[in-house]
């Protein structure tokens, strides 16, 4: 082979490779661009990375991704929602609904055949609680004489405080009747009618007690006296002892109606022009959170109160009690509405989203089909499911409320 035959070898082999590289580049590309051109359309868009808040993103999803999210919207509206303060509470025993039962004469006390309650129990009317063992000494007969007759011009007293309170109840109800009273005049007066019902029943109980005393006593013969429940409610405490000797008057266990209870509330002063202390209130666990179901109380008159050292007034509030969930001595969270009503911006709260700053947004559904711009709103308070706002978009602006955290996490970029 002659040197001329060999460059001309050389070259033609050169080329032959270099055809053959960019035949593999050319076929390579064109997988590549195939296989761009076949990726499915992502299910939603972004249409720029912006760095100030007036630039808000604008997301636009497909058809088939607005559907998988369940997107749902609501308008703004302008509505007179109360705004309400929240204060802690200590629950407590209304006034009258603690009896204390005190022994008649002096005696022994023995455990009765039904047993101990312990405190903490829940009792019934006229279930035996201790029995008593009167001593018989000539001082104990002078002493159940003078009982009796104090006991007899109790339960006249009793009688007349019966008589006058029913007659203020059903005079109350008939003012409520014709619309010229109020149902929280007619609650007042049913309450104090119940309690001198029930003072009257504890008074005839305890005469009657002393009647059969005093009539062992004078035939010579020392049986025990029984000593009862003169009403349901909670054992609270037991303050003497089986086989403990006590005197007459000595206070042997305390019954409370729990039923009923009144919950204390300190209120500072600087804050009693701006609550309606004459609503009602809402009265919540003390860790409670929006949504959290609370329990309506109403205002009640009760002996003043305050607390110098704190700068507090006390507000009484009752309520319903029948379940026994709260207790004496128990912390609460209770609601008091305030003064004065106003319109204002309001909108779902399940459309308020929170970023990292703990800055409030929503997202705005645009006039162009799938597409929301997220919106900053400033939030005065939150009430049963509805955010009332300080500033906001527009009355009719359509929001999300269903979707919003998915379209938040599409934006910033932790969810798909």
């Amino acid at each position: 082979m002659s040197y001329r035959s060999g460059v001309m070898t050389g070259v033609l082999g050169s080329l032959f490779c270099g055809g053959v590289c960019v035949a593999a580049w050319w076929v390579a590309n064109s997988k590549t661009a195939a296989a761009k051109t076949e990726k499915p359309e992502p299910p939603a868009k972004v249409e720029k990375v912006v760095l100030k808040e007036e630039e808000i993103n604008v997301l636009k999803l497909t058809p088939e991704a607005d559907q998988r999210l369940g997107i749902e919207t609501a308008a703004v509206e302008r509505r007179n929602i109360r705004q309400l303060r929240t204060y802690g509470g200590e629950v407590m025993v209304p006034f009258g609904q603690s009896v204390l039962v005190a022994a008649p004469l002096g005696g022994e006390l023995q455990v009765t055949d039904k047993g101990l309650p312990r405190p903490g129990a829940r009792v019934r009317k006229g279930q035996p609680i201790l029995s008593l063992f009167p001593l018989l000494t000539p001082e104990a007969r002078t002493t159940l004489a003078a009982a009796r007759v104090d006991a007899e011009g109790q339960i006249k007293n009793a009688r007349t405080q019966v008589e006058g309170t029913r007659i203020a109840f059903e005079r109350a109800k008939k003012l409520l009747r014709g619309d010229v009273g109020s149902q929280r005049n007619v609650d007042e007066t049913e309450a104090l009618y119940e309690f001198a019902q029930k003072t009257l029943e504890a008074a005839e109980a305890r005469r009657d007690l002393l009647i059969k005393a005093l009539g062992e006593f004078e035939r010579g013969t020392g049986a025990p006296l029984t000593i009862e429940a003169p009403t349901d409610g909670l054992l609270r405490a037991l303050n003497a002892q089986p086989g403990q000797a006590v005197p007459a008057g000595a206070a042997l266990f305390e019954i409370v109606d729990l039923s009923r209870v009144w919950v204390r509330v300190p209120v500072y002063v600087g804050d009693q022009s701006d609550l309606a202390a004459s609503e009602d209130a809402d009265v919540v666990p003390l860790t409670s959170r929006p949504g959290a179901t609370s329990k309506r109380a109403r205002p009640v008159e009760a002996p003043p109160s305050a607390n110098l050292l704190a700068g507090t007034v006390d507000l009484y509030y009752e309520l319903a009690n029948a379940e026994g969930t709260l207790a004496p001595g128990q912390r609460v969270g209770v609601n008091i509405p305030l003064i004065g009503e106003a319109e204002s911006l309001t909108l779902p709260w399940s459309a308020v989203i929170h970023d990292i700053h703990g800055g409030t947004w929503i997202y705005e559904k645009m006039p162009a089909v799938h597409t929301f711009r997220r919106q900053r709103v400033v939030v005065r308070f939150a009430r049963e499911g509805v955010a009332v706002l300080a500033s906001g978009p527009d009355v009719g602006t359509k929001v999300v409320t269903a979707g919003a955290v998915e379209l938040f996490g599409i934006e910033v970029g932790f969810s798909k």
